[in-house]
């Protein structure tokens, strides 16, 4: 009996728990009862939706990966402003995973942001830089960058033109924060409106005029609509005033005004989509944003034809536009919004530099296809001669003269040199390497693909972030502690200088499957006196010896393990440039 008694007393208590959970938008994992609660407060987003209905980003099946994003940030605020921290436990993750999941399943019907979006647990509590807390991430800005947030924030942002200049104060401080990832999410972008929202804007991060302006949700009633039902009603008790032709005017009027304003806000998601969120690419005007049947028909529906290279991001085709100008499209696969952020890092890399030894960008193209679903893309100006890993490497290919190995040498400096000096702020390109020097007609180099670059703010003797590059051209400071300076390029360009005098590969074969690194192979030769043995053998039309000579010592100084050892990008331009006659 007392057994009896007990079980029921412990089966209303586990009900009553369960009950508790289910009130404050979370639930208790069947795999794991013990896990600890989400401290994020869901209930946030389901009382606006409860009181003002799913917001229009919900409805608009493009975008609403974007806006699921857009949503957490909002959480996140409203807990960054009430606990002081950017992200929950990392060992409530899987708690706030499954209770935004179920939260957006009730929000809109059939939709999951795991096979939808392809977001994964870690998503939820992955956040940028390590930065965690509001003191963290204040240290990383600079004061005159937060006093100008402040002053263009704090306040009312339903003005456009106020918006505009609090979101455009907010991108600068995203050059503190860049940290992109090669398939991971990381929300370096997110930070500053999160932060915003919480401290700098007097009205919070509820407010639905803050929300519509740093985190683009915008409900379906609310403040807003309120307003355009108090002037609907006084345009009908006027029309009973003036008679019947003046309210029918002042109906049309106003209908007139709200349908234009409601398709211009749908034509402006539609056009703008992805890219409205960053300043700095609204800000170009030399920028075209391509639809994405203009792409399609200008690669022959994506042929495998027109392929000319290939990387762990995707393909690049060729493409010939209407106006038959020639042009590279590099198509990201896997695409969702998780990426979104890496892909606007490089936009706004290459849109931002203007060199005659860095790829040109023409434009770029995002779109949800059908069947196809979310694509993104960039169109830069066609390098007819491929990459100098394909005249190294490709066995078509004859071998470069040593005046065109000279030039590409000499301009590829000058464009690193560029990006350390020139830039502001400096850009660090952290993926160096042969298939990432392109060639022109004259085979004059062009430096491409910034996915992985950073910016390096004035004062930052060396950045700490996870290594990132390719096997073979990634400086030994970065590879083993994460140290990344505009020494790490100068690294790797010592390798592709090497790569260029020698046609061999960065990663040397050596028989039973061992490899070698290049930089080890010269350094021998080097230091048993031995320089010009680097020098590939029957190279046309060879250079003074004196000269191969100074540009394999360059080579290997590039290469030095130790970092202080190493030249400037600005002095290696000077030395290659000498006349050694």
């Amino acid at each position: 009996m007392s057994l009896s008694l007990s079980n029921s007393i412990v089966l209303v208590l586990g009900f009553y728990l369960f009950s508790f959970s289910i009130a404050n938008g979370n639930k208790f994992s069947h795999e794991n009862p013990a896990a600890p609660s989400c401290p994020l407060n869901f209930n946030v987003l389901r009382k606006l939706v409860k009181e003002n209905g799913a917001p229009r980003a919900f409805i608009d099946v493009q975008r609403q990966c974007q806006y699921v994003l857009e949503a957490i940030r909002l959480i996140r605020s409203v807990y960054l402003q009430t606990h002081g921290y950017f992200l929950p436990p990392s060992e409530s993750s899987e708690a706030c995973w499954g209770s935004y999941r179920s939260l957006i399943m009730e929000l809109v019907q059939d939709f999951d942001i795991k096979s939808s979006c392809g977001y994964h647990l870690e998503w939820i509590a992955q956040g940028c830089m390590n930065v965690t807390s509001r003191s963290q991430f204040e240290r990383l800005i600079p004061e005159s960058n937060l006093e100008e947030v402040w002053h263009n924030c704090n306040q009312s942002l339903e003005n456009s033109s106020q918006c505009a200049l609090c979101t455009n104060s907010l991108s600068s401080l995203r050059a503190y924060l860049h940290e992109p990832e090669n398939g991971n999410f990381s929300d370096c972008f997110g930070y500053p409106s999160i932060y915003a929202a919480a401290f700098i804007n007097q009205f919070g991060p509820t407010d639905f005029a803050t929300m519509k302006c740093l985190f683009s949700l915008q409900f379906s009633s609310g403040a807003p609509n309120k307003k355009r039902h108090t002037i609907a009603l006084f345009g009908a008790v006027l029309g009973c005033v003036i008679g019947f032709l003046g309210a029918t005017i002042a109906v049309m009027f106003i209908g007139s005004r709200t349908r234009n304003r409601r398709e211009k806000k749908t034509l402006s998601k539609i056009e703008d989509g992805f890219v409205a969120q960053f300043g700095s690419i609204r800000g170009s005007t030399n920028l075209v944003r391509y639809n994405f049947e203009e792409i399609r028909s200008a690669t022959m529906n994506f042929s495998r034809k027109h392929i000319i290279g290939k990387g762990g991001y995707g393909n690049v085709y060729k493409g010939i536009l209407q106006d038959g100008s020639e042009v590279a499209v590099k198509r990201f696969k896997n695409c969702s919004v998780s990426g979104d952020a890496t892909f606007a890092h490089e936009i706004e890399v290459i849109a931002s530099v203007k060199h005659i030894n860095l790829v040109g960008l023409r434009g770029y193209c995002t779109a949800t296809v059908p069947l196809e679903g979310h694509q993104r893309m960039i169109v830069c100006d066609l390098m007819h001669n491929g990459s100098l890993h394909d005249h190294l490497f490709g066995s078509e290919m004859k071998k470069l003269s040593w005046p065109i190995r000279q030039k590409i040498a000499l301009g590829t400096a000058r464009g690193l040199a560029y990006l350390h000096n020139g830039a502001l702020p400096a850009i660090i390109h952290r993926d160096i390497k042969s298939s990432n020097i392109l060639l022109d007609e004259s085979f004059e180099p062009k430096v491409a693909d910034f996915g992985l670059a950073k910016f390096n703010p004035m004062g930052m003797t060396h950045l700490s972030t996870r290594v990132a590059g390719t096997l073979g051209y990634v400086a030994p400071e970065y590879a083993l502690y994460g140290k990344l300076t505009e020494g790490s390029d100068v690294y790797s360009f010592g390798v592709v200088l090497l790569e260029l005098l020698s046609g061999k590969k960065a990663l040397l074969s050596i028989s039973e499957g061992k490899t070698t690194l290049l930089t080890d192979w010269a350094w021998s030769l080097v230091s048993r006196g031995r320089a010009l043995d680097v020098i590939e053998e029957n190279m046309p039309e060879m250079g003074l010896p004196r000269a191969m000579e100074q540009y394999v010592l360059v080579a290997v100084l590039c290469c030095h393990p130790e970092l202080d050892v190493r030249p400037s990008m600005d002095q290696i331009v000077k030395l290659l440039d000498k006349d050694y006659r």
